[in-house]
């Protein structure tokens, strides 16, 4: 495992502790800027909901660099689908890829919906996990066959839309993430969010074998600590 990167909390008035808790409070939960803001002042801290989003911006994507070292390696069976995102009423396509567990492989926001935007999707996923996954699971768009014959002839591609519930699923908290947020401002903005977001949610949602009210408090636990070291705060 590669020791995570270190984070410089230098010249800033609060401590690391709470710079880290309200970014982890702002990514992890549904939350406005302005109701971390109200949560830590009713915990006696005074900070702005401005400065919470620097600090978002700022330290997120370091955390979630640091993050994504921990995590084990992917799943062989990647799930891909793609949602249209508005953004100052023009329309984007969010792509993800999710393994068989759910855990997100990546997110990519593109302009158009075809063979181009599919092959960017599957190059950058193979070039990011370092291996070719035994299978692909789309839906029925073309675009994915498309692709995947340029990328990968002999890859082994089921397209059907019932059995890509597992990508189409992944979308949902995204899209309460979304609300919460009354939409993005841009589209960069919009991909830096998602690029932070995925990665947290990835450490702290519990996996389908670990159900037991045991093993989920022992997996918290294990997503607290992995938290505290990407921050640099352990």
């Amino acid at each position: 495992m590669q020791t995570p990167s270190s984070i410089s909390y230098k010249r800033h008035r609060f401590p690391p502790e709470i710079i880290a808790h309200a970014v982890w409070l702002y990514v992890r939960f549904n939350l406005s800027l302005r109701e971390v803001e109200e949560m830590l002042l009713e915990r006696g801290v005074d900070v702005s909901y401005e400065t919470i989003r620097r600090w978002t911006a700022k330290f997120g994507p370091q955390i979630a660099r640091n993050l994504r070292r921990r995590q084990v390696r992917p799943g062989n069976v990647w799930h891909l689908d793609e949602v249209v995102v508005k953004i100052a009423g023009k329309s984007f396509w969010l792509w993800r890829a999710v393994d068989q567990h759910g855990v997100v492989l990546d997110e990519i926001l593109q302009a158009r919906r075809n063979k181009r935007a599919a092959k960017r999707l599957l190059v950058r996923l193979m070039k990011r996990t370092g291996l070719v996954p035994k299978r692909i699971v789309t839906d029925k768009l073309r675009s994915y066959g498309a692709a995947k014959r340029e990328v990968a002839p002999g890859l082994d591609h089921w397209s059907h839309k019932g059995l890509n519930n597992r990508a189409e699923n992944s979308h949902l908290p995204f899209r309460k993430r979304e609300r919460a947020m009354h939409g993005y401002r841009s589209p960069g903005a919009l991909q830096r969010f998602v690029s932070i977001h995925s990665v947290i949610r990835n450490s702290f949602s519990v996996p389908a074998r670990r159900r037991k009210a045991l093993t989920i408090r022992y997996h918290r636990m294990e997503a607290i600590d992995a938290w505290r070291s990407a921050t640099g705060i352990a």
